[in-house]
């Protein structure tokens, strides 16, 4: 307990634990936070393997920008100097190549210049690109928050298309079939559904982008590192290799939570940052109605990932200063989970971490590859390292289909790798406490638009969540859902002014 004798418990170290964490610690909580993995982060974390770092997750990044919403969050917490970031170039934020016809699409960042970069390859369409973006921006703009804002947050406010499949909103502003596939390229960042998806998902990533991306030199556990040390400071804790295996619910309040460590935490709030369906396998029966433990069950994940790690001899491959998506063909990037055997991988996206002093070479490379998790589920009920002879042949083999789509479109890339291992959706299933191994967290469905609404207040009057299943996913999403979270204790608007007064001086 600190000096103002507030604590918040919470459960789970990732993005959305570390970020709530942190806002509750600016505040004055004393917190603790209680983490599974010997590092805390999520997909923030890094790894090292032969004395080489990777990133888990967190390769490419929007919001830090002047102004931007990650910027001012965290200029408020006190670690925005701390951080070391590169931008990606403002004319080429984006590659986009199809190997079926060979064409590569360079995309600018910037409204008008992604504007400008697409009408090049498109003339006959730019009417209607400068209008799909202006519709973009109009619909993000119906989400204060998304803007760390506070006016007018009530849904009632969105207008017709707000919800409408993203797929329809791009069919309304352009005509040309290879374009609107090039327009469904971010759907690897939110996993995108045709005919399912709303348009303000598909919105405000595009435009979270286009505004501008960053990536961290060296790896992104220093934003992770950066967040412990706001917990810290305050008095608070995260203690990692710590799994929380018990919430105690009494008289529909959670009265302690029991860790693996035989201890027993209490405070005065406490705040889920797992997976739903995880809380509900630790938390007392009877703790929440059986309509809503049936509705948590029951909605659709998003889509996982099979991810190749590669180590490159010195010198041999050159740096990628933006992420480089490419394509078999035209048309599978709102279905690339479907595609199965010989044919896969239908697309990945390449990336070339940066360092601190990055020069013309790569020192490594992440391969995303989309992958539905029915490819891994016979081996669902094993664990790491103990999966069999038959999984591991199945992932070397599945690596070499990565290896053999890059060398397409990288000839000769093969001569320049020193290693190159593999991990499943069953390595995203454990290591991240996923369902399923989903990348994004529950999917949203403009077909049942309810389903996936999960309020961060509970039935438990001292318990919230927070974290991607609950709102938006990845590394803007999460954190405005945490300033949901924290307001939901301290009122409704304090964090978000105070996040602006410390930025611009002002409300806004």
């Amino acid at each position: 307990m600190n000096k103002d004798g507030k604590t918040a418990v919470i459960i789970g170290g990732g993005l959305g634990g570390l970020f709530t964490g942190a806002m509750f610690s600016r505040l004055g909580y004393a917190v603790t936070v209680l983490e599974k993995n010997r590092t805390a982060g999520g997909g923030l974390q890094n790894f090292s393997c032969r004395g080489t770092v990777f990133d888990t997750g967190m390769h490419v990044v929007g919001g830090f920008g002047e102004g931007g919403s990650l910027r001012r969050i965290c200029s408020w917490l006190g670690i925005m100097d701390s951080l070391s970031m590169t931008d990606t170039p403002a004319d080429c934020m984006d590659t986009i190549t199809y190997l079926s016809d060979g064409r590569t699409y360079r995309l600018a960042s910037g409204r008008e210049g992604f504007v400008e970069s697409l009408s090049r390859e498109f003339p006959e369409e730019k009417e209607g690109i400068a209008a799909y973006v202006d519709r973009l921006y109009a619909l993000a703009g119906e989400i204060p928050l998304f803007h760390v804002r506070n006016a007018g947050r009530s849904n009632l406010a969105h207008s017709e298309d707000f919800f409408m499949p993203a797929d329809q909103l791009i069919d309304r502003y352009v005509r040309d079939p290879r374009l609107k596939d090039v327009l469904a390229y971010m759907n690897t960042m939110y996993g995108g559904r045709k005919g399912h998806t709303p348009a303000y998902v598909h919105a405000v990533i595009n435009v979270l982008y286009i505004n501008g991306s960053s990536r961290f030199n060296g790896g992104s556990q220093q934003l992770a590192d950066a967040l412990v040390g706001v917990i810290g400071k305050e008095g608070g804790r995260v203690l990692t290799g710590n799994k929380a295996v018990r919430v105690r619910v009494e008289d529909r309040a959670v009265t302690a939570v029991e860790a693996e460590d035989g201890k027993e935490y209490r405070g005065d709030i406490y705040v889920s940052a797992i997976h739903p369906l995880s809380l509900l396998d630790i938390i007392d029966r009877g703790a929440f109605p059986p309509s809503y433990a049936s509705r948590l069950k029951s909605i659709p994940s998003t889509y996982s990932a099979f991810v190749v790690f590669i180590k490159f001899k010195k010198n041999t491959f050159p740096y990628l200063p933006s992420p480089e998506y490419c394509q078999v063909d035209y048309g599978h990037f709102w279905d690339g989970d479907c595609c199965r055997g010989e044919q896969w991988p239908a697309g990945f996206m390449a990336m070339t971490p940066p360092d601190s002093a990055q020069g013309p070479w790569a020192d490594r490379m992440t391969v995303n590859c989309i992958m539905d998790y029915g490819e891994v589920r016979r081996w669902e009920n094993t664990y790491v390292g103990h999966r069999g002879d038959d999984y591991l042949r199945w992932k070397e083999a599945h690596v070499a289909k990565v290896l053999s789509r890059l060398a397409e479109r990288y000839p000769g890339i093969e001569d320049c790798i020193e290693y190159a291992f593999g991990a499943s959706p069953l390595t995203v299933r454990d290591y991240y406490g996923t369902f399923e191994g989903s990348m994004y967290g529950y999917a949203k469905d403009s077909q049942n638009l309810p389903l996936s609404y999960i309020p961060v207040r509970t039935k438990v009057r001292n318990l919230l969540l927070t974290g991607q299943n609950v709102n938006l996913h990845g590394i803007c999403g999460v954190p405005l859902t945490a300033i949901e979270t924290v307001e939901a204790v301290e009122g409704f608007g304090t964090i978000v002014d105070k996040i602006n007064e410390n930025y611009y001086g002002y409300r806004i």
